[in-house]
């Protein structure tokens, strides 16, 4: 996505900063423009979405946000919610909230290269997610029937009406091989090394939680340790990661999940 320009924020979100200073955009997905607010009220970031689809995962991830602050988890306090809806435009989200200190940890095991170091961050990174799958989950994040078959649903309608990685052929195999049933928690739905903060070689917090529910934690562990550059392509890494969370997947599950399920999303 495109950096944001200062004069496209809304007047309402300026009024609440007061002055603003540097602006900066850190590496982000394709769903939203992401900036780094330096300003009057203090460091803070802004998230800005266009079209309904994207709109409505902004929307709903500042809900989850404010449902999580009444957790133990390290998420950001929201500090608004703006949606714009004029005649002739294309709608937009804007989602003010606090900016967590820390780097990500794609970006601190990058420049990593001591065995030691890596395993300790790794084992930080699976503790994590364990500690977050045992958070219990709000009720307001619940809703009747099994997580997989909504997102099931999601994906066919996805498939339907955007542009994704999946295919019919893909889906089909998915609804009729769904793997075993396991016990539903809380999850964060885009459980990755973009979306882990690391501050003085702790981790300080998670972010992107549009994708929160009470669903299947295999697929927070499947996105977790998808391979990327000089990450998670050893045993080493995978081995400090479920040393941390305190169990691993199958290479069945985490294909159905991660190579699967995630091509819809």
């Amino acid at each position: 996505m495109l950096p944001i320009p200062q004069q496209e924020i809304p007047q309402e979100i300026l009024n609440e900063l007061g002055a603003v200073g540097d602006i900066t955009f850190p590496r982000q997905g394709h769903t939203s423009d992401v900036g780094i607010i330096d300003s009057e009220q203090g460091r803070v970031v802004l998230k800005r979405t266009k079209g309904k689809l994207y709109t409505d995962w902004l929307k709903r991830e500042s809900f989850i946000l404010q449902c999580l602050s009444r957790t133990k988890l390290r998420v950001p306090k929201v500090r608004r919610f703006l949606l714009q809806e004029e005649e002739h435009q294309e709608i937009q989200g804007w989602l003010l909230m606090e900016c967590l200190s820390g780097e990500t940890v794609r970006r601190i095991l990058t420049d990593e290269h001591d065995p030691s170091a890596r395993y300790d961050i790794l084992f930080d990174f699976g503790k994590s997610l364990h500690e977050l799958h045992a958070t219990p989950c709000p009720d307001e994040l619940k809703r009747g029937g099994k997580w997989l078959d909504h997102m099931l649903i999601e994906a066919e309608f996805h498939l339907e009406h955007h542009e994704v990685d999946g295919s019919p052929a893909l889906l089909n195999r998915l609804k009729t091989a769904k793997p075993a049933e396991v016990r539903q928690t809380l999850i964060h739905g885009d459980f990755t090394i973009d979306n882990v903060l690391i501050h003085g070689g702790r981790i300080s917090g998670m972010i992107d939680w549009s994708g929160a529910a009470f669903g299947d934690p295999r697929y927070d562990v499947a996105l977790a340790i998808r391979p990327k550059p000089h990450i998670f392509q050893t045993n080493q890494d995978l081995q400090a990661f479920f040393d941390g969370y305190g169990g691993d997947i199958s290479n069945e599950e985490y294909d159905y999940f991660a190579n699967g399920l995630y091509a819809f999303f």
